[in-house]
């Protein structure tokens, strides 16, 4: 037999002459039997267009990102990005105050860019903008301090409780938690507190104690007394006079069967701490004890 008769059969190419021959082979039978069973079977139904597509999406998904950036835009984007930084650091440098503070026990003085001087009490902080200084000579003050102001455009102190204003003047300002002092000792100073102005001329004192008005009386002396290493007070609450030891010495100061709300009127030596202790207790008539940094105040007939 021909080795194409089985292609040739299979596709009905055999003449009748080959088929006959091919019938009578001995192979013919297991070929019979093998086209019999395949023409019962059954291909699976196949969708080209399906596959095609599943098979962009595959090529697609594995594929890496490439993103194509036209140089020119490429280098908008980075000068934009600069243009912010650069915007935004001139805004902060700008807006960037000088702050000056002391701790407990400490003092320190202040030459401003107009030669102005600040002398700061203990426990205080002043800020302000040097680079706008010539346009705005303002200071935001927490704690005490005394102003020696060079004359030229009006000079602000701004604290929680009210602003001052002057021109050219020397002054002292406290803002302080409840209260607010300012006592002008030259020139003339200006306070406005909850809205209304009040002129100061030199050796006058305005006064608020928990947001009530007190009656000063004239300051002594051309300086507050803490630049001269005292501290003075005139009808004061125990418990500033007690706040203000606590600052000069760096000391917490703890109390027993006293009334802090009682009027105090003299002075202490911010120098030495034993001299400021009796003080404050002899015309308070009040004992105390040390023990390191604490100091403990209390009544004559409390047991210790």
């Amino acid at each position: 037999m021909q080795e194409n008769y089985l292609a040739k059969w299979l596709s009905g190419e055999l003449s009748g002459e080959e088929l006959r021959e091919f019938e009578n082979s001995e192979e013919f039978a297991s070929y019979q039997k093998l086209k019999d069973v395949s023409s019962k079977l059954m291909a699976p139904d196949f969708d080209s267009e399906k596959a095609l597509m599943r098979l962009k999406d595959e090529h697609i998904a594995n594929a890496p990102k490439v993103i194509s950036l036209n140089p020119f835009k490429k280098f908008l984007r980075v000068a934009a990005v600069i243009a912010v930084l650069l915007t935004g650091s001139y805004f902060y440098i700008n807006t960037l105050n000088e702050k000056v503070s002391t701790e407990f026990a400490e003092r320190s003085e202040v030459v401003l860019p107009d030669d102005s001087e600040i002398f700061l009490n203990a426990d205080s902080q002043i800020s302000y903008s040097e680079k706008k200084w010539d346009k705005n000579r303002n200071i935001d003050l927490k704690g005490e301090a005394f102003f020696k102001v060079a004359k030229g455009k009006k000079f602000t102190v701004s604290t929680d409780h009210g602003t001052v204003a002057v021109l050219g003047t020397q002054f002292n300002v406290e803002n302080r938690e409840g209260f607010f002092e300012v006592t002008c000792y030259e020139g003339l100073v200006s306070v406005t507190h909850k809205n209304e102005e009040i002129k100061l001329p030199a050796g006058n004192s305005f006064l608020v104690i928990n947001g009530k008005l007190i009656s000063t009386g004239t300051p002594s002396g051309t300086l507050p007394s803490w630049m001269n290493n005292e501290s003075s007070f005139e009808s004061i609450p125990l418990k500033y006079v007690f706040a203000e030891l606590e600052r000069q010495f760096n000391v917490k100061v703890s109390t027993e069967n006293i009334d802090t709300n009682l009027l105090f009127t003299g002075s202490f030596n911010n120098t030495d701490l034993n001299m400021a202790l009796k003080s404050i207790s002899t015309p308070s008539k009040t004992h105390f004890t040390i023990d390191g940094d604490n100091v403990l105040f209390y009544a004559g007939n409390t047991q210790q």
